[in-house]
């Protein structure tokens, strides 16, 4: 039997801590977000509820359509929504500023969704390109619909900006080390992660960009 149809019939199982750790994890930016355009508890509560389970609801209801998405089924979501929007107004009040802490528990979000999605599109039989694509949604669902509610330009749609390629960046590590190197899923995820970490916060560090598409005219106009 060809070892990628050995890898779709015995996809490794990521404890669901991942999962957990990654809704956690998006729930803080969420709440950080709220606070720094003042929000009230509601908003905050709103905010780091769509943050953390808005990837996890877009993975599961439009591609993978198993009956009722987990996240809403399990209350160790919820709890995990709380705790990232309690967090978030915990470190709110104490700092003036929250780009840094914001942008690191973004990325270690976003690699993580990312390694959860594609694990779990993988274990649900799709093929790898397709697994590719929906963990990236997966990884960049909940940001995205954190930046349109409080009408910021998305990160993910930014020029320069590394996101949804440092998810893929960290789903292709995954898959190679598990396809090609035969290691442990939950080795394979944690360095998985730390790759997506290293690019997207290397991309910010470093400068590197993408580069925006214009019209004729050097402006975006036509």
């Amino acid at each position: 039997m060809p070892h990628a149809a050995r890898f779709l019939e015995n996809p490794f199982q990521l404890h669901i801590t991942f999962d957990l750790a990654a809704t956690f994890l998006f729930a803080v930016t969420g709440a950080l977000a709220a606070i720094s355009r003042r929000y009230d508890f509601v908003g905050v509560l709103v905010l780091a509820f769509v943050t953390g389970l808005g990837g996890a609801l877009l993975r599961d209801g439009l591609f993978l359509q198993f009956g009722p998405p987990a996240v809403v089924t399990d209350g160790r979501y919820l709890v995990a929504v709380a705790l990232g929007a309690a967090t978030g107004v915990f470190f709110g009040k104490r700092l003036h500023r929250f780009q840094i802490p914001f942008l690191l528990a973004d990325a270690v979000a976003l690699g993580t969704y990312g390694v959860v999605g594609a694990n779990k599109s993988i274990a649900a039989g799709l093929p790898m390109l397709t697994a590719l694509l929906v963990g990236a949604v997966n990884a960049v669902g909940g940001g995205l619909l954190r930046d349109l509610l409080v009408h910021d330009v998305p990160l993910v749609f930014r020029p320069g900006e590394f996101y949804a390629l440092a998810a893929m960046a960290g789903e292709l590590v995954f898959i190679g080390l598990t396809r090609g190197a035969g290691l442990p899923g939950t080795l394979s995820a944690l360095i998985a992660i730390a790759a997506a970490f290293a690019v997207r916060i290397l991309s910010v560090w470093l400068g590197w960009r993408t580069e925006a598409l214009s019209g004729e005219d050097g402006t975006g106009e036509r």
